[in-house]
């Protein structure tokens, strides 16, 4: 298979979506548009991810090339390729058809639960989950449902959790890729960023939590990699 990757911030980590990529060998072709403006070609691919990013799904000014990657995510997925869009790519993708975007109402940081509705006790790639898993977060935008999404997941804070339209088109807003080797380097990397969002993070917060509810969150992740995988 053949997987197109865009990453829309200059560190980005595949995390588990990578490991369960390479296990099935696929052919991975990256794509840096907050560098250099390219995208994919619409076609090409087997699959489009799209990972997340500091800035918001509606930063044209910032980001020119966030209207193209939104539309380009709409069109592969009609095609009926697999399409996967991670916090700011799931609110891209939501963007994409047509929902609203609504940006600084709904924080969430660190390993939260997350639950999954009726239909997502079903979904293909979510429902050899339990009823509720952890999962780490790291967003302050949500967006609404659009209209012909199924939502799979929510929490207190953002009700739109994860959604799927048609086959194989996913948005989730939770990091599920986020392995605790991940955390912790963004750990390292922005401790002014996240004892900002929950202080005493760097300092204790982030190895207690990751000694007690990381491991799940490390197995959940993997296995929602796994099973996105195997629908491309």
């Amino acid at each position: 298979m053949r997987v197109a990757i865009v990453e829309n911030t200059r560190i980005t980590h595949h995390g588990q979506v990578g490991v369960a990529l390479h296990e099935q060998a696929a052919r991975i072709d990256l794509y840096k548009p907050w560098h250099d403006g390219r995208l994919p070609e619409a076609g090409a691919h087997d699959a489009l991810v799209v990972f997340g990013g500091e800035q918001s799904a509606r930063s044209d000014d910032t980001h020119p090339y966030l209207p193209a990657l939104s539309a380009l995510m709409r069109d592969t997925s009609e095609t009926g390729r697999a399409v996967l869009g991670i916090c700011l790519g799931a609110q891209l993708l939501a963007r994409g058809f047509g929902a609203e975007n609504h940006l600084g109402t709904a924080p969430e940081f660190g390993w939260r639960e997350v639950a999954l509705t009726g239909e997502g006790q079903t979904d293909p790639v979510l429902s050899h989950l339990p009823d509720r898993f952890p999962t780490f977060q790291w967003h302050s935008d949500t967006f609404s449902l659009p209209e012909s999404a199924a939502r799979l997941a929510l929490s207190p804070v953002a009700q739109n959790q994860c959604f799927r339209i048609g086959r194989a088109t996913y948005g989730m807003q939770f990091h599920f890729e986020a392995s605790r080797a991940l955390v912790a380097d963004w750990t390292r990397e922005f401790p002014h960023i996240t004892d900002r969002l929950e202080p005493g993070w760097s300092a204790c917060l982030h190895a207690e939590r990751a000694a007690t509810i990381g491991a799940a969150a490390d197995a959940t992740g993997l296995a929602i990699a796994r099973a996105f995988v195997a629908l491309i």
